[in-house]
């Protein structure tokens, strides 16, 4: 694809609220892992799946990455990022 055949919505630019989401999900899961245990302290691998796909939707959509292949721009978009930390926050809550 030429330069000239690319419109102004299809270039690649920083989103920043998904790559915030991104940087926080990196930090938050550093600093305090305990976050994807469950009540008895045990690893829970169902919020490690969502709070990781969140991190890397948010990290791949925040530096302006959109992939072409459906499957993958599905799965790495900011709103990707957005319904796995629902997600996540659903079942850390009520889980």
């Amino acid at each position: 694809m030429s330069a000239a055949n690319v419109n102004a919505t299809d270039k690649p630019r920083i989103h920043a609220a998904s790559l915030a989401a991104g940087l926080v999900v990196m930090v938050v899961g550093t600093v305090y892992p305990y976050i994807l245990a469950n009540r008895d302290g045990h690893a829970d691998h169902g919020l490690a799946v969502l709070l990781f796909w969140a991190m890397s939707a948010g990290l791949v959509r925040g530096v302006g990455f959109v992939p072409r292949n459906k499957v993958s721009h599905m799965l790495l978009s900011g709103w990707a990022c957005a319904l796995a930390l629902t997600l996540f926050g659903l079942l850390r809550a009520f889980g």
